[in-house]
C-alpha cells in the first residue's frame, strides 16, 4: 500500500467512531450584540400584567459573560423565546446565573410572597387527551384573562430566599405550574453558577406520565409582589445529549 494511503487509513482509524455529540444554543449573545441595546429576536418580553411595572432587561458583559441583565425594581416580566427541541434526543439544559442577593420577604408558598430573584421558566404543551376536563376549563377561563400565551404546563427553576434545594411544589397560583428550588440564601451570590438539568426527567418528576413538549424558554427577576428590588443574570442556555457537558462557550 503507497505510504500516502497507510497515512490517510491511520488517520482514519485514529478518529472517533460516533459523531460529535448533538446540541444547540438558544441563549448566546456576542460582543456585537452586547454593543446593540435592543435584545435581538427572538427573545421579547411578556408582561402577563400591563398594570405592573415591567421588569427592566440589556445585554451586557458581566465579567466576561456576555449575558442577559435583569433588574427588578416592584415589576415583573418575562425575557422569554420560542423553542422547538427534542427532549428525547437532547434533555439537558445547561446555562449559567447570578444574584446581587436573595429576595428577603419573599415565600413561594404564599401569592403575596411569590416573587424571585431569578427564574428559568419553561413552557410545555400537553395533548389535549392527556388533560382533564376541569383543567381545559380551567386553561380556556385563563387564556380569556392572561391571553393565549398561558401554557398548558410550566417547569420554574428558581433562586429562592429560604427553601432548601431541591424543593418541589406547585405554584401558590396553579397547580399548572410546578416550582424547583435549584438555589437558596445568598451562600453563592455575586458569582456565575454553572447549572446541568435534565429536563425531560424534571418534567416527569413534576407532572407524572403527562407526555410534554417543550414549547418556550423565559428568564425573569419579579418583585411585583413583596415590592422589593431585585438583580440577576442569564447567559448561555444550550441543550444538549445525556452524554455531553456543559462546557463554557470559547
Amino acid at each position: 500500500m503507497p505510504r500516502f494511503n497507510s497515512f490517510m487509513l491511520i488517520t482514519l482509524l485514529a478518529l472517533p467512531l460516533t459523531a460529535p455529540a448533538d446540541s444547540f444554543w438558544v441563549g448566546r449573545f456576542s460582543e456585537a450584540e452586547v454593543a446593540n441595546p435592543a435584545i435581538p429576536a427572538p427573545w421579547k418580553i411578556e408582561q402577563p400584567n400591563p398594570k405592573i411595572p415591567p421588569t427592566r432587561y440589556a445585554l451586557r458583559q458581566w465579567d466576561g459573560v456576555f449575558a442577559i441583565e435583569a433588574q427588578a425594581d416592584k415589576s415583573m416580566a418575562l425575557l422569554g423565546r420560542t423553542l422547538a427541541v427534542n427532549l428525547k434526543k437532547t434533555p439537558i439544559l445547561c446555562w449559567q446565573w447570578r444574584i446581587d442577593a436573595p429576595l428577603l420577604s419573599a415565600d413561594m408558598s404564599q401569592k403575596s410572597g411569590d416573587d424571585y430573584a431569578a427564574r428559568i421558566y419553561l413552557t410545555f404543551t400537553v395533548p389535549p387527551e392527556q388533560l382533564s376536563l376541569a383543567t381545559r376549563a380551567k386553561l380556556s377561563l385563563g387564556r380569556a384573562v392572561y391571553g393565549a400565551q398561558l401554557p398548558d404546563a410550566a417547569l420554574n427553576y428558581v433562586w429562592d430566599n429560604t427553601h432548601p434545594v431541591g424543593t418541589l411544589q406547585n405554584s401558590a397560583y396553579t397547580d399548572r405550574v410546578r416550582l424547583w428550588v435549584l438555589r437558596s440564601g445568598a451562600g453563592q451570590v455575586g458569582v456565575w453558577v454553572h447549572e446541568r438539568r435534565n429536563v425531560l426527567d424534571d418534567f416527569q418528576r413534576a407532572f407524572g406520565n403527562l407526555a410534554g413538549e417543550l414549547s418556550g424558554l423565559a428568564v425573569a427577576s419579579d418583585t411585583d409582589n413583596t415590592g422589593e428590588q431585585a438583580h440577576a443574570g442569564f447567559a448561555d442556555f444550550r441543550f444538549v445529549t445525556k452524554e455531553a457537558e456543559c462546557p463554557a462557550p470559547t
